[in-house]
């Protein structure tokens, strides 16, 4: 029997479906099921994530028959779209795009713009009638695929800060500040002829190979780097961290490109059927005119708001899509229902202009924060849209968790100066130390220190060091950045786009972050409000966000379909009350050496060593009865909190190296258990 390798989707018909998000990856599975929605989604295939596994069981080689099953499949593309790959007078351009089973954003890589080459720009021009459009494609096509396809799946590891892409990216701001641009836009015709030229040069110069000017040695060159993007070091990371297998693979589209950067009548967009900080149901999401997709994610433009409805202070003075294309946004706003409506889920949406034509790019289950995963879900239940046993499996236990993690005092927050405002991008409050770079997170994570990570922007690359901080603040970026994106996913709290940040470097070649004339180095303690978008350069203590009426009213729901007893481990009256408040039946484990910790705990602490150092039968016996009273009091005073709830004591039984006191001269001597 011959294995299927490929997969069909266009024309409002596709092979696959929503169902087969282990075989397709879940972005072709929902391509394929927008399609026979009869949603406008551009034509393409998808290959298999079985297929992943069988290039990496052949030591990185392409099973044969693919590349049949490739030209058959490119073959119907072409059919559908009109146009012909590689074709000189009309060429048919492509993007090859991952798509693992689990939702992995950023980790994986894409190229867009596939088939540009010294063959076919003149045929694209003469189509178009657009040089600069067809010029500005091909720029971004050799940044992208020579970091991606030419270092990062070659292995190449340059050191921080020299990989081709940040090269690249140096000679394009080089460029826009000798010409006095502002932004991408503001490049001309000539200036991006010129560009890609020397970005050539600048590629054969640093990886010792040409960029390739043939369409279909960069489509399979695209389709191995996806491969290969499975087991790279950051999808390597963030599958550590989400704990998704290495044996599922990805699956790649290859999908025909449809063009958000050919002019005013051309955008670009990311959005949310919902909000997915807070759960809000109102349409969200940004877009950018003249732009292509990885613009709104990479954060190198302030997008515009989606509508009108959900501007904020920071891009209330931009058009809205709802505005400025009514009939575009009509038809965006109806499919997102229907999407909703169809999957019964929040939906993340990719979605891309031409020339006034809307065009479908991707949805899926959007991440979302744990307060917005419970509102979600308990706002379906009242919509009718799921009942409540669905609504109880679609929030998980680590965004319940999330909600009982701290916010700023508010009472204290407001004795301390607002220093900056960005876009809240991940609700919560963090306080800790800032670092400016990953790797310090991490480091500085391991000497068990909170830390709030600092960065222009985030990238893929910096997802370990996003992962152990407790905040993160970026000074570019929107709602749909890479760090607002990660940040929901994780529950954490998350400013963006705060443009108030620069950094510039020491006179020791330090980075030095500045705010409002004032620096700040490395170690200095900030607190985020990141439900606001505020910064503070002072410590602001936090409470619990534990007093939420619809969590409560979730929890009751969740008790109609548990089977498992819930007790707690508590050893003290408060701690015993906040187990209760949350559901608790019981104590399961009360440790009575614990009264000798914390608060008020010096007197039986000293009752204790006095057992202990006791020489004779009578002392001790003396010096037990002296400490009765306080164990006998700790055991009350929590079992009366509890009532009538069962409570399981761990008899005295300390382990004496933590209780005696420790020599001041030799401290190491004396290890606590913990250390």
């Amino acid at each position: 029997m011959t294995t299927k390798r490929v997969y069909l989707f266009g024309g409002k018909k596709a092979e696959g479906n929503g169902s087969m998000r282990n075989l397709l990856g879940g972005k072709g599975a929902n391509l394929a099921e927008m399609c026979t929605l009869g949603m406008p989604v551009p034509a393409g295939f998808t290959i298999t994530t079985e297929c992943c596994t069988e290039y990496f069981n052949l030591g990185g080689q392409f099973p044969a028959g693919l590349d049949a099953d490739v030209k058959a499949a490119l073959a119907a593309t072409e059919k559908t779209m009109g146009k012909k790959f590689g074709d000189t007078k009309d060429p048919l351009l492509v993007s090859c795009r991952s798509g693992a089973r689990s939702s992995m954003p950023g980790m994986m890589d894409t190229v867009l713009n596939i088939g540009l080459c010294t063959a076919t720009i003149p045929g694209l021009i003469a189509k178009t009638k657009n040089p600069r459009f067809v010029y500005d494609a091909y720029r971004r096509l050799i940044m992208m695929y020579s970091d991606v396809v030419m270092e990062k799946a070659e292995g190449i590891e340059p050191a921080d800060g020299q990989g081709i892409r940040e090269q690249l990216e140096k000679m394009l701001a080089d460029l826009k500040a000798k010409k006095g641009y502002k932004s991408d836009t503001d490049l001309k015709e000539k200036d991006l002829i010129d560009l890609c030229e020397e970005f050539k040069k600048k590629i054969k110069e640093v990886l010792h190979v040409e960029f390739p000017d043939n369409a279909h040695d960069q489509l399979w060159g695209g389709i191995g780097a996806v491969f290969k993007s499975w087991n790279g070091k950051r999808a390597v990371a963030y599958r550590r961290i989400e704990g998704i297998p290495d044996n599922w693979g990805t699956a790649v589209n290859v999908q025909s490109m449809v063009f958000g950067n050919m002019g005013d009548t051309s955008a670009t967009g990311v959005a949310f059927s919902r909000n997915p900080a807070t759960g809000d149901n109102n349409f969200y999401g940004e877009w950018l005119i003249n732009a292509q997709g990885e613009d709104v994610v990479a954060g190198i433009r302030t997008p515009n708001p989606l509508n009108e409805a959900t501007k904020n202070a920071h891009n209330k003075h931009l058009k809205s899509l709802e505005v400025a294309m009514p009939d575009v946004y009509k038809e965006l706003d109806d499919i997102r229902q229907r999407l909703e409506s169809h999957f019964k889920d929040m939906q993340d949406i990719e979605f891309t202009i031409q020339e006034g034509k809307l065009w479908m790019l991707q949805c899926r289950v959007g991440k979302r924060t744990g307060l917005a995963a419970l509102n979600m879900a308990m706002d379906m239940i009242e919509e009718g849209l799921i009942n409540d046993k669905t609504a109880v499996l679609r929030v998980s236990p680590s965004q319940l968790e999330e909600l009982l993690h701290p916010i700023l005092n508010p009472n204290s927050e407001k004795n301390a100066a607002v220093i900056a405002h960005g876009l809240p991008a991940g609700p919560g409050g963090a306080v800790g130390k800032i670092v400016f770079t990953p790797a310090e997170a991490v480091a500085a994570a391991a000497r068990k220190e909170d830390v709030i990570l600092v960065r222009e922007d985030t990238s893929p690359e910096d997802v370990e060091g996003m992962r152990v901080a407790v905040g993160l603040l970026t000074a570019r970026g929107g709602m749909t950045s890479h760090a607002a994106l990660v940040a929901r996913g994780w529950g954490k709290c998350c400013i963006v786009g705060c443009e108030a940040i620069t950094f510039t470097s020491g006179a020791k070649g330090e980075k030095i972050l500045n705010i409002a004339g004032k620096q700040y180095h490395e170690g200095d303690i900030f607190s985020l409000n990141g439900t606001k978008g505020l910064v503070y350069d002072s410590a602001v203590s936090t409470i619990d966000a534990t007093e939420n009426v619809r969590y409560m009213k979730f929890m009751q729901i969740v008790d109609k379909y548990r089977r498992l007893s819930v007790r707690t481990n508590a050893d003290n009256p408060e701690d015993a009350q906040k187990a209760i408040d949350f559901g608790a039946e019981g104590i399961g484990l009360f440790r009575i050496e614990h009264m000798f910790y914390g608060k008020n705990s010096e007197e039986p602490l000293a009752k204790l060593r006095k057992v202990i150092f006791t020489a004779t039968e009578s002392e001790r016996n003396a010096a037990v009865n002296e400490l009765e009273p306080y164990v006998k009091a700790a055991a009350k005073n929590t079992m009366r909190v509890m009532s009538a709830k069962s409570v399981t004591f761990r008899l005295l039984d300390p382990p004496l190296h933590e209780f005696v006191p420790r020599p001041a001269t030799n401290r190491k001597s004396w290890p606590r258990s913990s250390e």
